[in-house]
């Protein structure tokens, strides 16, 4: 082999690794694909809005005691007001508003029934509903079937009030809530009462017994 042809092939060689050389740099210094942005992330916070209030207790509802009977509906009760049984003091007359359970089952009744005058059945308003009387403690009252209790109600004379204040007129009705439920009772009740604001019914808590004289 002569000189010149080994020189040829050395040239060759020398090119061949030179481009190599040139290719495995560009091939490092090539840039990485960009990433994809990331979302953020967000977690929702439940918010309360103002005025949303956890429903509250009753404050007449009744004590939690095991074994306790359910409460009283109106649809067990026979709600009646003797005024055969009323007496009267220093201006006003005290009437048991009674309650007997008529249904298969014991129940209790525990706080204040809601009384008002009305003009009849599923009628008007009459005056002011009455007011709370504490003077009897709130208890669990058990009314066994065929029991009755009861709660005094106190009827203000309406002539202590002058006319003009009063706007005098006849009650014929009364109606009544049992203690915790949302159902009236109506009980015919015939009494003066006032048209204007004036207080003229209040009532004590259920208590044990039929109640008057």
């Amino acid at each position: 082999m002569t000189s010149s042809a080994s020189a040829v092939r050395g040239l060759a060689a020398a090119a061949v690794l030179a481009c190599s050389a040139a290719m495995a740099a560009a091939c490092g210094t090539a840039s990485a694909p960009a990433a994809s942005p990331t979302s953020p992330v967000v977690t929702a916070t439940p918010t309360v809005s103002p005025g949303t209030a956890s429903p509250a207790t009753s404050p007449t509802a009744a004590p939690t005691q095991p074994g306790a009977a359910p409460a009283c509906a109106t649809s067990a009760l026979k709600v009646t007001v003797p005024k055969g049984q009323g007496n009267a003091a220093a201006g006003s007359s005290y009437y048991p508003i009674q309650f007997a359970n008529f249904s298969g089952a014991s129940c209790t009744l525990y706080g204040y029934p809601g009384v008002s005058f009305v003009t009849a059945p599923g009628g008007r308003q009459i005056g002011p509903a009455a007011t709370r009387n504490p003077a009897v403690a709130r208890q669990l009252v058990t009314v066994s079937p065929g029991q009755t209790v009861h709660a005094e109600l106190q009827v203000v004379n309406a002539e202590n009030y002058p006319p003009a204040d009063c706007g005098l007129v006849t009650a014929p009705w009364l109606k009544v809530y049992p203690p915790n439920q949302t159902g009236p009772a109506y009980v015919g009740f015939t009494a003066q009462a006032c048209s204007k604001p004036k207080q003229i019914l209040s009532v004590q808590a259920v208590q044990p017994g039929p109640g008057g004289p």
